[in-house]
């Protein structure tokens, strides 16, 4: 059902370090809080979140019309390996290609390259007598004594998830669900995972690694979600519970119970929902994204509005920034780089004697030295604590003390090893790590043949605003963005999402002989499964939008490119048009066509989505303007890397800034859930929706 109009909404998000807690009352205001994340049970930390907010608007568990979640359990289960024992039941002689992957060496100078290893090992990858040709005719029919042979192995290996994956099953299911069946059947408990429903399209290796990966992190993440979900209804939340995907929509519970792996990189996506909104609100047509919390830092390019978008993404990558070297899915997704780098990353002095910091987080237990909880590794925190950047009356909304000694104890380990003080080795702890977010930026821009230094930043995350100021400096920036409630960022877009979901299938055409009855049923068949999806979480469908997109290329290439296409019933006279837009799609890319050759089609994509959320914003602020300069509430020693020593900088409290009053760097400006570094390259100013923004002021 849909949420009551006017209702009270709550998004959460579940991140390595904090766990942060967005109520958007119904004139548009939002109170917030951050937690650390509870490893035990993440929901005690959601739960706690909620009742605390809630109980300060003083509202009632039924004021609230719907509860938002995204959550990072299941990459984090993917790159720990802590998912559940997994099995694959594959096409006899076929068990082996999640290994051989795409036989391709994606560092080509590295004697010893390092794969990460598949999700399920080749004893658990089990052969089944089967074979469909491409076209989804049957060659050898499916021996049914062969699945039932696989539960002996099953049993003794305790696998308590299945992945069913069988040679072009994207084109016809009917091995897979027939071995579904017989499993189900003989044992009802193990959870079953089929690669013609989690990624039903071409390329193998791509869709088993996905089905895998599904399969590896179901039932960890169904447990946990179906617990959270009884949870809230006996604290009395009993409406819609949605979830945030890796494509920056919404789902229901059921769906996200049952594909877990479109979850992935759900508080990313959040955060890019956040800087879209941004973008558009204030026409800044060319921006990067920067998110930066606890344990990572994730970047996204978005150009007119719009976040660059995918349907792969790879997992736990052993190569930072190498395509190639971490596990494929196949998935909507928002594209993005997302590297180890966050306010818990540990910092260590390697062989070389230089610092490297990451991608080893602290964590939320102990965490950074500083939060004094027993953390005695120096971390990129306690390098911001020691340099002076963190203001630390308010720091997390006065829910952590920090802990200065605690912080200058982990921070003198590194120095002691540099003969540095404490100042110096902190400076250059922030000084690696904003070096590497700036090359993870510029080299995920080169993929795209874009250029970072004419794009504004928005920045937001616990740890964004205090580094900001530096990656601008790094990148030529001159304007930064730090929006409202930055601190909770990602779940602040979690309330600008749609519900929404993307369906595919894989379906080989060539252009010149285009069967338009069969796309037509495709797009029929498509469209009742998303619009199932949708309509569990938005009642009304007469307001749903749908895209089209096919993946075409010139006969001969080896990938292919999305490309729009109308919404309509196709005939006969279609193919022109989807040509024409092919060569459009192809020519913004390439700058070119090529004439005299034939264009085939080998996916097709549709999404239902119901309209973005139209809540009120947030009112603007209404007091007069300033009639005197901003004071400060504090004063502070900050390390000043340019004389190499501490200097004073004033403090000021978010809150108590009007629209028109300006702050020049250097200046520290907190709120509860973060603080901004305004570097002496920048002055800093709030605007009336209370975005605070950054100008540079000088090369």
């Amino acid at each position: 059902m849909s949420p009551p109009e006017r209702s009270a909404r709550l998004a959460v998000d579940i991140g390595g370090t904090f766990t942060d807690v967005v109520l958007q009352l119904p004139d548009g205001r939002q109170r917030t809080i951050k937690l650390l994340t509870t490893y035990d049970h993440p929901g005690n930390a959601v739960l706690a979140g909620i009742r605390q907010v809630v109980e300060a608007a003083a509202l009632q568990p039924g004021d609230i019309g719907l509860i938002i979640h995204g959550t990072t359990l299941a990459t984090n289960a993917l790159i720990e390996r802590r998912g559940a024992t997994t099995a694959l039941l594959t096409t006899r002689g076929h068990r082996d290609a999640l290994e051989m992957a795409h036989e391709d060496r994606f560092e080509q100078y590295d004697i010893n390259i390092d794969r990460p290893k598949p999700l399920v090992p080749r004893y658990l990858r089990l052969p089944i007598t089967e074979r469909m040709d491409r076209d989804g005719n049957v060659l050898i029919p499916l021996d049914e004594d062969s699945v039932l042979a696989t539960l002996e192995t099953l049993d003794r290996h305790k696998v308590t998830s299945v992945a069913v994956g069988y040679l072009h099953g994207y084109v016809n299911p009917a091995h897979e669900l027939r071995t579904a069946a017989l499993i189900s059947a003989a044992r009802p408990d193990l959870s079953l995972s089929l690669a013609s429903e989690v990624a039903p399209e071409i390329r193998e290796f791509e869709r088993l690694s996905t089905a895998c990966a599904n399969a590896y992190v179901r039932p960890v993440m169904a447990t946990y979600l179906e617990r959270l979900a009884t949870e809230l209804k006996a604290e009395g939340y009993h409406c819609p519970f949605l979830l945030m995907t890796s494509g920056g929509g919404l789902t229901t519970l059921e769906t996200a119970a049952r594909f877990p792996i479109r979850l992935v990189e759900s508080g990313p996506a959040g955060g890019a929902i956040l800087a879209r909104h941004l973008a558009r609100q204030l026409g800044m047509n060319r921006t990067l994204s920067f998110d930066m919390g606890g344990t990572t830092a994730k970047l996204c390019l978005i150009d007119d509005g719009e976040p660059l978008t995918s349907r792969s993404f790879e997992v736990d990558r052993a190569y930072r920034f190498k395509k190639g070297s971490g596990l494929p899915v196949r998935i909507p997704v928002i594209e993005m780089v997302e590297i180890g780098a966050g306010g818990g990353s540990i910092a260590a002095i390697d062989r070389l004697q230089r610092i490297s910091v990451g991608p080893e987080s602290a964590g939320s237990e102990p965490g950074p030295a500083a939060y004094g909880r027993g953390g005695k590794s120096p971390t990129v925190t306690d390098a911001d604590v020691v340099m002076g950047k963190l203001y630390a009356e308010k720091f997390a909304g006065g829910a952590l003390n920090l802990d200065t000694r605690a912080a200058n104890l982990a921070i003198g380990e590194i120095a002691s090893m540099l003969s540095s003080d404490n100042s110096l080795a902190a400076y250059g702890i922030s000084e690696v790590v904003d070096e590497n977010m700036a090359a993870a930026a510029r080299a995920h821009a080169a993929e795209f043949g874009l250029d970072v230094s004419s794009r504004d930043i928005i920045a937001f995350g616990g740890a964004a605003p205090l580094h900001a100021s530096r990656l601008g400096e790094k990148l030529g920036v001159r304007r930064i963005i730090i929006p409202a409630n930055a601190g909770v960022g990602s779940a602040v877009g979690f309330l600008l999402a749609p519900v929404a979901f993307e369906v595919v299938r894989s379906r080989h055409q060539l252009l010149a002989e285009l069967n338009t009855p069969l796309i037509n049923s495709i797009f029929a068949e498509m469209s009742a499964e998303a619009s199932a999806v949708v309509s569990q979480g938005h009642t009304d469908t007469d307001d749903l939008a749908e895209i089209r997109q096919a993946y075409m290329r010139y006969i001969g290439q080896g990938h292919e490119i999305a490309v729009t296409l109308p919404v309509d019933d196709y005939d006969d006279s279609h193919p022109s048009l989807f040509r024409n837009a092919f060569e459009a799609a192809y020519r913004r890319l390439y700058g070119h066509v090529i004439d005299g050759v034939d264009i085939e089609i080998l996916s097709w994509t549709l999404t239902i989505s119901a309209p973005v959320p139209t809540d009120s914003a947030p009112p603007a602020d209404s007091r007069p303007g300033p009639a005197s300069e901003p004071v400060p509430v504090a004063t502070q020693r900050l390390f000043d890397p340019a004389t190499a020593s501490a200097m004073t900088a004033g403090v000021f409290w978010r809150d108590d800034l009007r629209p028109g009053q300006v702050i020049n760097g250097p200046a520290l400006i907190a709120e509860n859930q973060t603080t901004t570094l305004v570097s002496s390259a920048y002055c800093a100013s709030i605007d009336p929706a209370g975005h605070l923004t950054l100008e540079r002021i000088h090369e």
